[in-house]
């Protein structure tokens, strides 16, 4: 005789409430042993087994989802308790109770992803800063968090199961957070006013994208806008921009992908060449995509490479070598140009052509194409940025002799 169905309720507080219909929740987040009564299709938006670089439709058609347009208020799952004994909770429920018992609040929190909340320890400072760098893990096996205020810094991890060094809430193992002296308050950084929210609009880039890639400005009116690099939520780097286009970097400021967290786990990826280009790619929904952090070199090196320690040029590439060697498939979707054109041979040549795709921009007219990811979306709008992507094509040598 079949045992009862049991039922999960996910609540979300109100003042988070999607106002627009949401869409479907990630797969992911529901427990692994729904299938009979919830049917939903899930597949990742990159393919390492497709023959094709992407197939059409793929990458937009599953692409993920901000949390605001994720979850409704109020969902009821029901659940296929067939193998479950009765009474036992899912990894997550047990990580989220450890967990909240010390305060931190988990109902935006999706397994794999890293989210910043407000720390319970020191509530944020006076801003109410979300401070609290919070994730866990793609397996639900864990969950660990740290504090990125200098004043604070609260640490700690805990397991679904009951390890002996971590078997209750209370009793927490070290974690190694990369360090950090930099945070939104010592760079001065605050939200983007106005004026440069009307700067991104008019190149096609949305508040929500804006927020979610925490890019800010710095304080005191001067119009100055700040792509935040981060590492597993922390704060790791700042580049600077003027609106006429002047770009510096903040000092000591590791050399890493911008967006590094949107490809951890990632099976196929998209380089652009600069951090608004990243953001238009988010855009028409392509969420898999980096920016390399110092634009392109005027010209390919024609001597040998050289050794990992003495690339300085490309030195992000071995800060993410990690990343980077999970993944199977590189769009390489940098500018049009020829600097555009060096940069791409240059990352074919230290990642692998064997594993290189190329992005084609669309013509302007009979004699100049568009230069880079944000011109499409501008002028031709999300649908031609997808078509362009679904088109790549397998990268071909340039003779630079």
């Amino acid at each position: 005789m079949d045992k009862p169905l049991s039922k999960i309720t996910l609540e979300m507080p109100s003042h988070t409430r999607p106002h627009a219909p949401p869409s479907p929740l990630p797969f992911h987040l529901f427990p692994a042993r729904i299938s009979k009564i919830l049917s939903l299709e899930h597949s990742k938006f990159l393919l390492a087994s497709s023959s094709k670089p992407i197939f059409k439709g793929s990458l937009h058609k599953n692409r993920v989802h901000s949390i605001s347009h994720a979850i409704f208020s109020k969902l009821e799952v029901i659940a296929d308790a067939d193998n479950e004994r009765e009474g036992e909770t899912s990894d997550i429920a047990k990580l989220k109770r450890k967990v909240e018992a010390l305060g931190i609040k988990t109902y935006s929190c999706i397994p794999g992803l890293y989210d910043h909340l407000i720390c319970p320890e020191c509530n944020g400072g006076g801003s109410m800063e979300r401070s609290l760098s919070f994730h866990i893990s793609q397996n639900r096996n864990f969950a660990m968090w740290r504090c990125f205020r200098l004043e604070c810094g609260w640490a700690g991890q805990v397991f679904a199961d009951n390890r002996k060094f971590s078997p209750g809430v209370h009793q927490l193992a070290k974690i190694n957070f990369p360090r950090s002296s930099l945070t939104d308050e010592s760079l001065r950084l605050e939200p983007l006013g106005d004026e440069l929210l009307t700067y991104f609009a008019e190149r096609m880039i949305s508040k929500k994208t804006l927020e979610k890639n925490y890019v800010m400005q710095v304080a005191g009116g001067r119009k100055i806008i700040a792509f935040t690099y981060r590492r597993n939520g922390l704060l790791v780097g700042c580049k600077y921009r003027t609106v006429d286009k002047k770009f510096w970097q903040e000092k000591g400021t590791e050399k890493i992908f911008y967006g590094l967290d949107n490809i951890a786990d990632a099976d196929e990826i998209i380089i652009v060449e600069g951090e608004m280009d990243k953001l238009s790619m988010e855009e028409a929904g392509f969420f898999n995509c980096v920016s390399v952090p110092d634009g392109a070199p005027q010209t390919v090196s024609l001597t040998e490479l050289p050794s990992s320690e003495k690339d300085n040029r490309f030195q992000y590439l071995w800060n993410c070598k990690d990343y980077l060697d999970k993944v199977s498939r590189i769009l390489l979707a940098t500018d049009g140009d020829i600097p555009g054109q060096a940069l791409a041979e240059e990352l074919t040549r230290r990642l692998g052509r064997e594993r290189c795709w190329q992005v084609n921009w669309p013509k302007k007219d009979e004699f100049n194409s568009f230069k880079d990811a944000n011109e499409v979306l501008k002028y031709l709008g999300t649908d031609a940025l997808r078509d362009v992507i679904d088109k790549a094509e397998v990268y071909q040598t340039h003779d630079w002799n």
